[in-house]
């Protein structure tokens, strides 16, 4: 069993609030860390995907009521939204008997309608916690080109061989398109979207060229924007917006793209094995976006992620805003020389960062002109977030 960075979080959002959602794709593993916090105190689970779980709910009020001297843990919660007012009632009662703190903890797949309809209930009431896929600190140390190469959904990282997580991710792409997709968002053709899904794949941190995408689709501007709101809702693509900042110069206002999970992005593109990728002009976009989601999945939840990019060319890969408003500047390169462009100079001339890195492949820290520090994918984490705590159970 791989210890979560997130299972502390979300057992302090449960000391505090009500309910606490927890928010993540398919498979990344909410379910298991909601079954290890089931082991920590008394708890009922529901699988709201499961019939007989949902008949329990047909009087959800006299149901849950029954349970209140219990964490009960509702999966797949985005299925029964009309459950929001039942648990807004029930929560409310309960503050007035004293219970005002760890009583539903809800899973969700997707945040289109679990966010929509906890906004209108729950407000005040309920706390998010993300949970994606492994990252570099929850993975052994030492299988960080198999994370990037595999990706971090459990099962494909830790398939027998790369064959086998291929098979995975081919099997988990289609699952999605064909069953998952249908059920949580707007109709939408299996193949138009595949197809949309590869096209981000291909431009993998690059900007967002709506037209460009739509010609290739055969749709308008429209259409690609709902069809990546959707995937960004279902949290499988990232669009990272651009740094506002008040610097006197043209920037750019195009978000960046990426799917999140590199094993996927290389799936859609039929890379199979390290050797595959490294022969693909996709590599340095996919190491970039492993190394964001990587860095992101560590951060406190406080920090704020964007990208900077003048016309002129001056450009930083990761903007991270700390808790305070200081800056961090992350340059992102693949392989075990990085150097440095004039473009990333310019943009710490013009943002003066409080502290600026290079990411590369190595693991070695030093420092490098002009106080940006070389840094290794595991140590800056573990800067942004500390290393994952085990609890008894594992």
């Amino acid at each position: 069993m791989i210890p979560r960075q997130k299972t502390e979080t979300v057992l302090a959002r449960l000391n505090q609030f009500p309910a606490v959602a927890l928010l993540g794709p398919r498979q990344a593993g909410k379910t298991t860390l909601a079954e290890q916090i089931a082991d920590r105190r008394p708890s009922v689970y529901l699988d709201l995907e499961d019939p007989a779980d949902r008949e329990k709910l047909a009087d959800a009020a006299l149901y849950l009521s029954g349970h209140e001297d219990k964490l009960v843990i509702l999966d797949e919660v985005q299925r029964t939204p009309e459950l929001f007012q039942t648990l807004r009632g029930l929560i409310d009662k309960g503050r007035r008997g004293g219970l005002k703190a760890g009583r539903f903890l809800l899973l969700g797949s997707a945040s289109i309608d679990l966010l929509r309809q906890s906004g209108e209930s729950l407000a005040g009431r309920i706390a998010y916690v993300e949970l994606g896929p492994l990252n570099v600190l929850e993975a052994n140390g030492d299988k960080r080109e198999r994370l990037w190469i595999r990706g971090g959904f459990p099962d494909s990282f830790l398939a027998e061989s790369d064959k086998e997580s291929a098979i995975w991710r081919k099997n988990f792409i289609r699952t999605y398109l064909e069953r998952d997709i249908p059920q949580l968002g707007p109709r939408v053709p299996a193949e138009t979207l595949r197809r949309f899904w590869t096209m981000l794949a291909h431009v993998q941190s690059g900007l967002l060229n709506a037209a460009q995408i739509a010609r290739g689709l055969g749709v308008d501007g429209k259409t690609v924007s709902r069809y990546l709101d959707l995937l960004v809702d279902l949290l499988l693509v990232r669009r990272l917006p651009p740094l506002h900042a008040n610097v006197g110069k043209r920037l750019v206002k195009s978000p960046k793209v990426y799917v999140r999970d590199s094993g996927i992005v290389h799936t859609l593109l039929g890379l199979d094995d390290h050797e595959a990728v490294l022969g693909h002009p996709v590599a340095g976009g996919s190491w970039e976006g492993f190394v964001i989601e990587n860095l992101l999945s560590a951060a406190p939840e406080q920090v704020n992620a964007s990208f900077y990019r003048t016309a002129a060319g001056a450009e930083i890969d990761l903007v991270l805003e700390m808790p305070g408003g200081k800056l961090w500047a992350v340059e992102i390169k693949r392989g075990l020389t990085p150097k440095l462009d004039k473009g990333f100079h310019h943009a710490r001339e013009d943002l003066k960062p409080e502290r600026s890195f290079i990411v590369y492949s190595g693991e070695e820290r030093y420092q490098k002109a002009d106080g940006v520090e070389a840094i290794g994918l595991r140590e800056l984490a573990s800067m942004l977030g500390g290393p994952p705590k085990s609890s008894p159970q594992q």
